[in-house]
């Protein structure tokens, strides 16, 4: 059945994410939305407990206890899966959606040759006889660039570099041809001859096959390279998401500014690179307003009271008061 082409592959509204402890409850990602169209890529960056990866686990259904999905709503193709039962999220998991992770050791099971773990994935999801499951398996290894692909299948993990485990669990990700990839810090552990052969497989997946990727990453040069749209995320929220180039080229919100700053470019570079001062707040400690504002040298009045709502800022949206031109002329006055 063909799907409206006006419609997102993946909508999520409102998320959040919470983890109950002891001192109360910690808001882990607080009332996110977004959405990733068929065959693009949406990339989110952030520093280190942003949020980034607990939004890609409530995504897939893989969020350590006692972290769970408090409000908010997941569509996949329209149908909600935040709320489905393990053992159905479980087959979702599967065929429409494909996971990717950092360290491919925990995605690859050591005692198994990674054949028999590809040909295990196709005969869960797939009408295919054993047969037909190892030649597919054969196939996926080559798309991947493995070379030698009828030797290597009946080799173990441990057999593989860093770099073939990845391309390894990308072709494990694939294996039910699924709609949606998830891929969190896909090339961090991958030296950059090696990210650079990941991040065209990515997106020759993306073109050949219409598959939509959540790029979970830290690094602006995978997103520059890889990425259609990006979301920018600060403490458990979206501070700006739009088209690449624009919030690469002309960054609107201050932590956005910062993080641009701070990469070295080619060229007639500053002697000194830009820092943004202070660190991300605990999420015992967000605080009130703005949860950047500490750290912001353009907060004003509104900043350290209410907290902003994304505001269309041309093909960008901001979550940031400078953009309230109400905010900005009571504020002048």
């Amino acid at each position: 059945m063909d799907k409206p082409s006006n419609r997102p592959l993946l909508e999520v509204k409102n998320l959040r994410v919470e983890f109950p402890t002891r001192r109360g409850t910690l808001v882990a990602v607080d009332d996110i939305s977004f959405s990733i169209q068929p065959g693009e890529v949406l990339g989110v960056v952030g520093e280190s407990g942003a949020g980034k990866s607990l939004t890609g686990a409530a995504i897939i259904g893989l969020l350590e206890p006692p972290g769970r999905v408090a409000g908010g709503e997941i569509l996949l193709d329209g149908q909600r899966i935040d709320n489905l039962p393990y053992e159905k999220m479980r087959r979702i998991r599967g065929k429409e959606i494909g996971a990717v992770f950092q360290d491919p050791l925990t995605s690859l099971n050591p005692l198994y040759t990674v054949g028999r773990q590809l040909t295990e994935t196709i005969l869960t999801h797939l009408d295919m006889s054993e047969s037909e499951a190892r030649a597919r398996a054969i196939g996926l290894l080559q798309d991947v660039g493995i070379p030698a692909p009828e030797r290597r299948i009946d080799h173990y993990p441990h057999q593989f570099s860093g770099g073939m485990r990845q391309r390894v669990v990308i072709a494990l990700a694939l294996c039910a041809n699924p709609r949606l990839i998830v891929a969190d810090e896909p090339t961090t552990a991958l030296d950059v001859s090696i990210q650079a052969q990941i991040i065209t497989l990515i997106k020759r997946l993306c073109r050949e096959h219409g598959t939509a990727v959540m790029l979970v990453t830290h690094d602006m040069g995978v997103i520059a390279e890889t990425a259609d749209r990006v979301a920018v995320m600060y403490a458990g929220r979206i501070a700006e998401i739009g088209p690449v180039r624009d919030v690469i080229q002309r960054a609107k919100h201050p932590y956005t500014e910062g993080l641009m700053g701070s990469i070295p470019k080619l060229g007639n570079a500053p002697a000194r690179l830009a820092q943004i001062d202070g660190a991300m707040p605990r999420l015992t400690a967000i605080p009130q307003g703005c949860a950047f504002n500490p750290r912001c040298t353009k907060r004003f009045e509104p900043c350290t009271q209410v907290r902003p709502d994304p505001i269309p800022v041309g093909d960008t949206q901001v979550a940031c008061w400078l953009y309230d031109s109400s905010k900005t002329k009571a504020a002048a006055e």
